[in-house]
């Protein structure tokens, strides 16, 4: 019985151990949008955007806080925060999804579909995201665009505001992995 116990103990840290070489954690990651219009272009970048990787399972979940944004002016910060995504609120946006046929061994870039749910302003969606995915030196790096409308997520912008806002938003981001570790 003795001998048994050690046995097990290695056994449950080497099954520990490689849970966690399968998670990947970002505490970096970088989220910038862009707004379009002919009065004026809006854009900001974050770069305090938490996501976490779980190659075995194939999903990610990405975090940020919305007060991070970084915008050129300083009334489009105030603006953005207290009367469209009202931060007070809402002062998050979550991502949770699966990236689809994913081949976590490749070393080539592999330009996956990643299905799951983005919540902002306290609305949730159904999202299908292109994505890059490069496996460098056993750490990953996941960058994409993509688009939403302003109207899915009940941002409210006022009529008189309406032509310096675009309805559609471009979204970027690029999240640089390193195996997790606590």
């Amino acid at each position: 019985m003795n001998k048994i116990l050690p046995v097990l103990l290695l056994f449950f840290s080497f099954a520990d151990l490689d849970v966690k070489q399968n998670q990947f954690i970002a505490r970096q990651g970088q989220i910038s949008f862009f707004s379009y219009t002919s009065v004026e272009n809006i854009e900001a970048k974050n770069n305090q955007v938490l996501s976490i990787l779980d190659i075995e399972k194939e999903e990610i979940a990405i975090s940020m806080l919305m007060r991070a944004f970084v915008f050129k002016k300083d009334l489009m910060y105030e603006h953005f925060n207290e009367s469209y995504i009202e931060s007070d609120l809402y002062p998050k946006a979550n991502f949770e999804g699966k990236i689809i046929d994913f081949d976590a061994k490749s070393k080539e870039q592999q330009t996956k579909i990643i299905r799951g749910q983005l919540t902002i302003h306290g609305i949730t969606k159904e999202l299908d995201i292109k994505a890059s995915i490069a496996n460098s030196n056993g750490n990953y790096i996941l960058s994409g665009e993509f688009d939403i409308s302003v109207k899915d997520f009940e941002i409210k912008i006022p009529p008189i505001l309406a032509s310096n806002i675009a309805k559609t938003i471009s979204i970027q981001f690029l999240f640089q992995y390193q195996p997790y570790e606590e």
